[in-house]
């Protein structure tokens, strides 16, 4: 290090931004079109001893840069950048403070929230902190990023296909005693072979992990004694966050989250990344000096035109990253290169997703990061689904963007938690369950000219973020005391579903209800038009006890609890899975009505009398049947017929012609009735249920290694 400390940096190249390794060599490159000077700064193996500081040569096109030569893979740097202080124009830049390399793919230290961190004086923030942090700082370390991927090769799964699972790394395995207690709530843990038999045996195609980019806490959670759980506060879009690693003595957290994704991709599963590209872990004006702020404040981020001291906050959480600017475009496209092409990762979901198409007067469907996601050889082949809302003005853009992206649809989530759970205040018609069941049509259909296809709906009814399955018909209103905020938070999940007794309940009758509550609202949305999505813990009866917003519960609350596994809960959620892969109830097409040659209709709408329901019908609200004839599903060969009692009382309904098998009742624990009959039958459809029948003789595998005993109808 001593050497280094005398070497003169040579230019070197303006590209590739960050830190690259040449075998002889280190090149640096760092954008700033606004600092005056940049510094490379150079510290011990641990990061806590500056050694050297070298001011980068050379400023190309924005970018200042300066390349080491001797320097190796493991050398840790920070950097300082001069220029203007003023943060009423909107620049900070401050030399005596250490800033993280946007590119790095390693960070070094454990941050902590001290003064020093701060740009400006905390109690006269127009003035300048001359304090140095470079001991607490956080630094980057220069790696060296091959591995040995084998025969690894993407699943690509097809959409029509394709059963997300989102989950936590931590909370998917944290409590899995049959997991090594030291790989628990890691990578390693997910890749193990008790996490992996579970989802394979589930059905599940896709994994969509919640962030795993290094991300911090807020300073408001860090006084609590809480931190962000949840990770959707980045710091570095390159970096894995280390935390969720096993730290064995071999493998880095890079190495184990590649191994992580090798090994899923050889179950036939693919892997997708929560990304957060819409603000970073700075926060407001208030907020500290890390990284951005004091590269080039006004470049990375959206400032207010009417004062460039304070920002644009359409995410919520204090800044908005400026994808106008070319340069802080390219950083999101380099990250989003880097995890597919180097991390082999199979797609993403955009947190606050039209942030990313905002332009200079709103969303634009049609802006230069979707025009770049489209044009890209490497991107364009991904998965992309969209939150498709932010916080800030017309944010809300569900279907609107560009075809080939999939949505997360909250009006499937609105209108079957209405429909099936009775929120009186929102009584939901026939015609809206019909419109959502079958891929919201409104919404995706002839769109900007073009039919975007209806596995773009991703439909869902919990997610991370909100209520889970089991406390979304077991609660009545939220229980987030434990978050530190007088239980104001999580205001929109508090559905107030009037659900009964609240919380834990030893009446079995209200357990019956919670129960068969939670099968119809799984099989509805695993059998829906659309790719459906289930929130990690739904097959298992996983409970938060009633906390809709448990992003700063690292404990308990959050992890999943597999000794109070529901077994059968987990048995019936694979068997409908199950049926939606041999089946495929609706095709991944929009259905017209039309009859074919034969007289069979593709899609045709029944009342409890076998009729065809008229203009009438479909006004009624969600306390009478309603039949669905599939002339022509998605992969079986013949016709499909799909009842729906959402009424707290059996009620019958005559059967269409034809020789009919039931192959699925939400109303039996299991999900497996044991009927078959002639049209003109009136079946027996139990309240609050979902029934689906075959043709008779349509093939079907129905052994299955989680099921249970077959029950009666």
């Amino acid at each position: 290090m001593e050497s280094l400390s005398k070497t003169t940096l040579s230019p070197g190249r303006p590209w590739p931004l960050g830190a690259t390794w040449d075998g002889q060599g280190v090149n640096f490159a760092i954008f700033s079109s606004h600092a005056q000077a940049m510094d490379l700064c150079l510290f011990d193996d641990e990061g806590l001893v500056e050694r050297a500081r070298l001011p980068l040569p050379k400023h190309t096109s924005d970018v200042w840069h300066g390349y080491l030569p001797g320097a190796r893979p493991g050398l840790v740097y920070g950097l300082r950048s001069h220029g203007l202080w003023n943060p009423l124009q909107g620049h900070h830049f401050n030399p005596h403070k250490i800033l993280l390399d946007p590119y790095a793919r390693e960070v070094v230290g454990s941050f902590q929230w001290r003064d020093e961190h701060f740009g400006f004086n905390r109690l006269r923030p127009l003035e300048i902190d001359t304090r140095d942090n470079a001991t607490w700082a956080l630094k980057a370390r220069v790696v060296k990023d091959d591995f040995d991927w084998e025969d690894d090769h993407p699943p690509l799964v097809d959409h029509q296909d394709t059963v997300l699972y989102e989950l936590h790394v931590k909370g998917f395995s944290r409590t899995n005693a049959a997991i090594p207690q030291e790989l628990r709530g890691t990578y390693a843990g997910l890749a193990h072979e008790a996490s992996l038999t579970h989802l394979k045996n589930l059905g599940v195609t896709a994994l969509s992990l919640l962030p795993v980019h290094y991300a911090l806490s807020e300073e408001r959670l860090a006084l609590l004694g809480l931190h962000n759980y949840w990770g959707y506060n980045t710091l570095a879009f390159f970096a894995t966050n280390p935390a969720l690693a096993s730290r064995s003595a071999v493998d880095n957290p890079r190495d184990e989250f590649r191994s992580m994704v090798k090994t899923i991709h050889a179950h036939g599963m693919e892997v997708l990344l929560d990304v957060v590209f819409n603000h970073t872990a700075e926060s407001d004006e208030t907020g500290p000096m890390l990284s951005f702020r004091g590269l080039d404040n006004a470049s990375y981020y959206r400032l207010r035109s009417d004062s460039n001291a304070y920002y644009e906050n359409h995410a919520g959480c204090g800044n908005t990253l400026d994808i106008r600017q070319n340069r802080v475009l390219q950083l999101v496209m380099d990250s989003l290169r880097y995890w597919v092409g180097v991390m082999h990762v199979d797609g993403f979901r955009f947190d606050l997703a039209p942030i990313l198409g905002r332009g200079d007067h709103g969303f634009e469907s049609g802006g230069a990061f979707f025009t770049a996601i489209a044009q890209d050889p490497l991107l364009s082949r991904v998965k992309m689904i969209a939150e498709p809302w932010d916080t800030g003005p017309g944010g809300y853009q569900v279907g609107s963007f560009p075809i080939g992206w999939m949505e997360w649809n909250d009006r499937f989530r609105d209108v079957m938690r209405s429909y099936w759970v009775r929120h009186h205040d929102h009584a939901r018609t026939r015609g809206d369950f019909a419109m959502r069941l079958c891929g919201s049509s409104d919404l995706y259909q002839h769109r900007q000219r073009r039919q975007r296809p209806p596995a773009e709906s991703v439909n869902y009814i919990v997610s991370h973020d909100g209520f889970t399955l089991a406390d979304l018909v077991s609660y009545n209103d939220r229980h987030n005391l434990a978050n530190g905020e007088n239980n104001r938070d999580g205001q929109g999940d508090n559905q107030s579903f009037n659900c009964g007794d609240e919380g834990p309940s030893h009446n079995p009758q209200v357990l019956a209800l919670r129960s068969r509550l939670q099968r119809v609202l799984l099989a509805t949305t695993l059998l829906a038009q659309g790719t459906p999505m289930l929130c990690a813990g739904d097959e298992l009866g996983h409970t938060q006890s009633g906390n809709n917003n448990p992003y700063c519960q690292d404990n308990e609350t959050t992890w999943i609890q597999w000794t109070n596994k529901d077994a059968d809960l987990m048995a019936f959620t694979a068997w409908v899975i199950s049926l939606r892969r041999q089946l495929l109830p609706f095709r991944n097409q929009w259905y017209t009505g039309d009859t074919d040659a034969h007289g069979v209709p593709d899609l045709a709408w029944l009342r409890s009398d076998g009729k065809a329901l008229d203009g009438g019908d479909w006004g009624t609200t969600n306390d009478v049947v309603l039949g669905c004839l599939i002339g022509h599903p998605g992969r079986a060969k013949s016709p499909i017929v799909m009842l729906f009692n959402p009424s707290d009382r059996a009620q019958h309904f005559l059967l269409p012609p034809g020789i009919w098998l039931a192959v699925l009742d939400s109303s039996l624990a299991d999900g497996r009735p044991n009927w078959q009959g002639a049209g003109g039958t009136l079946y027996n459809l139990p309240a609050q249920s979902l029934t689906m029948l075959v043709t008779a003789g349509t093939p079907l595998q129905f052994d299955n290694s989680l099921s249970t005993t077959h029950t009666t109808h």
